[in-house]
């Protein structure tokens, strides 16, 4: 069972990163990875993995060491949950990535590496697209008028 999660966890991921790279100006694509659920499935894995395992996950998170932490992973278990965790956290950032992208008026083509950098190697891509997002300033919003005279 574990393998087939291992395998399940990025094919339930793919599909909203291939909308958010493929097809960026897809009116569908807003409305899906509009929403924070789209990590679900994952986390629903991930769950599916840690829960069974909570007594000995617990102590290895909680007063981490190297071995401690070397050890949990270094099991089919650890190993498949540890993939899950990467990978529910780097579609969570990558969808905030390209929400905010699309507010900032980034081109998708300039998004594309980014978010490819980041299913790949997560921190790296986040640590792009700050970069990115730097030279991209979010639209000023228009004052509010309030009725009141000046």
């Amino acid at each position: 069972m574990t393998g087939a999660l291992f395998s399940l966890t990025f094919a339930l991921a793919a599909p909203f990163w291939a909308l958010m790279i493929l097809l960026p100006r897809w009116s569908w694509t807003a409305r899906i990875v509009g929403s924070p659920l789209i990590v679900l499935p994952v986390v629903v894995i991930y769950a599916l993995l840690v829960v069974p395992a909570f007594g000995t996950v617990l102590p290895a998170v909680t007063a981490p060491t190297l071995d401690g932490v070397r050890d949990l992973l270094g099991t089919p278990d650890g190993a498949a949950a540890g993939w899950a965790h990467m990978i529910a956290f780097d579609l969570f950032v990558g969808r905030w990535a390209w929400l905010d992208s699309r507010e900032r008026g980034v081109p998708a083509l300039v998004m594309a590496p980014v978010l490819l950098l980041t299913i790949l190697l997560g921190p790296l891509g986040l640590t792009a697209y700050l970069g990115v997002r730097a030279r991209w300033r979010r639209p000023a919003v228009a004052a509010v008028d309030t009725g009141h005279l000046g």
